[in-house]
């Protein structure tokens, strides 16, 4: 997918919001289509047929949560949501259900078309890819082992499974939840201090500097992500 010309669907209420997106967008290279309720954002999601959404959780109609949730019933496409600072909360749950990333309001241009550009460019990594690569980090699914450069990586088991969720998700948010779900299972939920352990754990086996991580980001109070290393 090119990310220039990619297509933008904003579902905001706030007119200001839209028109600032749109404008600012549109001089990036972008084809951007708008919403301003929740339900109308669902109907253009399947019309318009958008390689991104840039969603609001503060819709008057219905909670954008929701809005999440159903257009995961029938599409992948990226979902970044727009959070106010006092949405903790239904930020991580908006990511639950679905959304690949957040930016914070009142945020910069520079900042959002950051976040853009990570998801667009990570969008077409298949889960199934056999071979998965983040930098100079190779996770081979089919051997199950991970190379940093020309040197493999020895890890247990459970790092291994971190860190492959991570690479199938390369560039997405995945809240401790997700994660705990995904490797260790249902009973486990709510035990974030696993994920804090583990993570620790890889990161001195991955990362260069451990104390200042490149690839294995945390993002305060939420979780986790995978990025690229650059």
């Amino acid at each position: 997918m090119l990310e220039k010309g990619a297509r933008i669907l904003v579902i905001d209420d706030e007119p200001q919001i839209r028109r600032l997106l749109k404008v600012s967008l549109t001089a990036h290279g972008y084809e951007v289509d708008e919403s301003k309720t929740g339900q109308e954002g669902i109907n253009r999601a399947a019309v318009f047929k958008p390689d991104l959404i840039l969603l609001d959780l503060g819709l008057p109609d219905v909670d954008g949560k929701s809005v999440v949730a159903v257009i995961r019933e029938w599409s992948t496409v990226p979902i970044i949501i727009l959070t106010a600072r006092d949405q903790e909360s239904e930020k991580i749950e908006a990511l639950d259900a679905g959304a690949d990333d957040y930016v914070t309001k009142p945020f910069s241009m520079g900042e959002l078309l950051a976040r853009l550009r990570v998801a667009l460019r990570h969008a077409v990594i298949a889960d199934n890819a056999p071979i998965l690569t983040c930098g100079d980090l190779v996770v081979d699914l089919v051997a199950r082992h991970v190379m940093r450069g020309d040197k493999e990586i020895k890890l247990t088991p459970t790092e291994y499974e971190i860190l492959k969720v991570l690479a199938q998700n390369i560039g997405k948010v995945l809240t401790h939840k997700y994660l705990l779900k995904t490797v260790w299972g249902n009973a486990y939920n709510e035990d974030t201090h696993y994920i804090r352990v583990y993570i620790g754990q890889l990161r001195r086996k991955v990362e260069e500097n451990p104390a200042q991580p490149k690839y294995i980001i945390t993002e305060s109070g939420v979780g986790y992500r995978l990025m690229t290393g650059k």
